[in-house]
C-alpha cells in the first residue's frame, strides 16, 4: 500500500516534553517522520513545529492520536495532506505582472494552489484570466459601494471553498472588518519603501533621492495597513545609471518573486504566526 504523507503543524507554550510526546503520538499512528523542523520563540515564550510524515493509517486516526497530545499542552494543532494545493482567490486591480507571475508558476507546477476564480476592481485584466481559463468576476469598488462588494467577495471565498487570498497588487484598502474575517490567510505585496515613500509612484520618489536598494515585502494582511506579518523580503541594488522607468521594472520583477516565494511558502504550510512576525520553516 503507497503509504499517506500529511504535514504536522503546531505551536504551544514551549515547555519540555513536547518532541517526546508528539514523536510517540506520530508513532503509535504507524508514521514514518521524513522531516521535522522546531524553533522556540524566546521572546514570546511559543515553540513552533513542522512535521513531514508517511503512514499507512488514514487522516482520521492520525487525528486521534495527536488530540490528546494537543489538548494537553494547549496546542494550536494542523494536519494538512502533503501536496494538496490550497484553494486560492487572486485579487487584482490594473497592473497585471504580478498577477500574470502567480498564474505562470501556477500552471507550471511550482505553486501548489488552485485558483477558481480572480477578482478584481477593473476590467482589464479579463482577457489574462480568460487565457489561463480562470473565472474573472468585475466587482467595483467606489466608497458608496465597498460594503456591498466586500460582502460579495466573503460570499465568493465561501462559495468557492477559498482558503488563501492573494492581492496581486490590488489597489484598494481592505476595511477593518474584512482584514479581520481574512486573518492569517490574506497575503499582500507592496514595495519596500514604505512607508518611506508612501502615495504615487514610489519608485520615482525612491530614484529621485538616489537610493541604491529597491525591493518588495510580502505579509499578511492586517487592519494596520502594510503593517501585517512579514513573509518574505527581497532586496536588490541599483544606481544613478538607472531611470525611473527601470526602477519600476525591476521593482515588480522582485515583487512576483517575493511575492510567489511567499504565496508557496503559505500553501506549503511553512508559515506559524509567532505575535507580529512570522516563523519561516523554508
Amino acid at each position: 500500500m503507497v503509504p499517506n504523507s500529511f504535514i504536522v503543524t503546531l505551536s504551544c507554550p514551549d515547555r519540555p516534553g513536547i518532541v517526546h510526546a508528539v514523536s510517540g503520538a506520530l508513532l503509535e499512528a504507524g508514521c514514518n517522520i521524513s522531516e521535522s523542523r522546531q524553533y522556540e520563540s524566546r521572546e514570546t515564550g511559543t515553540f513552533f513545529m513542522r512535521v513531514t510524515v508517511a503512514t499507512s493509517a488514514p487522516r482520521e486516526e492520525l487525528e486521534a492520536s495527536l488530540a490528546p497530545v494537543a489538548e494537553a499542552f494547549d496546542m494550536k494543532l494542523g494536519i494538512f495532506t502533503d501536496g494538496e494545493r490550497v484553494r486560492t482567490l487572486i485579487m487584482c486591480s490594473k497592473d497585471g505582472r504580478t498577477l500574470n507571475d502567480l498564474l505562470f508558476q501556477q500552471r507550471s507546477g511550482a505553486l501548489p494552489i488552485e485558483v477558481p476564480v480572480i477578482v478584481s476592481n477593473h476590467t482589464e485584466l479579463a482577457p489574462m484570466a480568460e487565457f489561463y481559463g480562470i473565472p474573472f468576476v468585475h466587482l467595483p469598488v467606489t466608497s458608496a459601494t465597498k460594503a456591498e462588494a466586500e460582502a460579495k467577495l466573503l460570499a465568493l471565498v465561501e462559495e468557492h471553498g477559498i482558503e488563501l487570498v492573494v492581492l496581486a497588487r490590488y489597489m484598494q484598502i481592505l476595511s477593518d472588518d474584512l482584514c479581520r474575517a481574512l486573518e492569517g490567510r490574506a497575503i499582500n505585496i507592496h514595495h519596500s519603501f514604505l512607508p518611506s515613500f508612501k502615495g504615487a509612484k514610489p519608485y520615482h520618489q525612491a530614484h529621485a533621492r538616489g537610493v541604491k536598494i529597491i525591493g518588495a515585502t510580502a505579509h499578511y494582511v492586517t487592519a494596520d495597513l502594510d503593517e501585517g506579518p512579514i513573509i518574505e523580503q527581497e532586496v536588490i541594488r541599483v544606481d544613478h545609471s538607472k531611470t525611473p522607468e527601470q526602477f519600476v521594472q525591476l521593482g515588480r520583477d522582485v515583487e512576483g518573486r517575493t511575492l510567489c516565494r511567499a504565496v508557496q511558502w503559505h500553501a506549503e504550510h511553512r508559515v506559524l504566526l509567532d505575535g507580529t512576525r512570522t516563523v519561516v520553516f523554508d
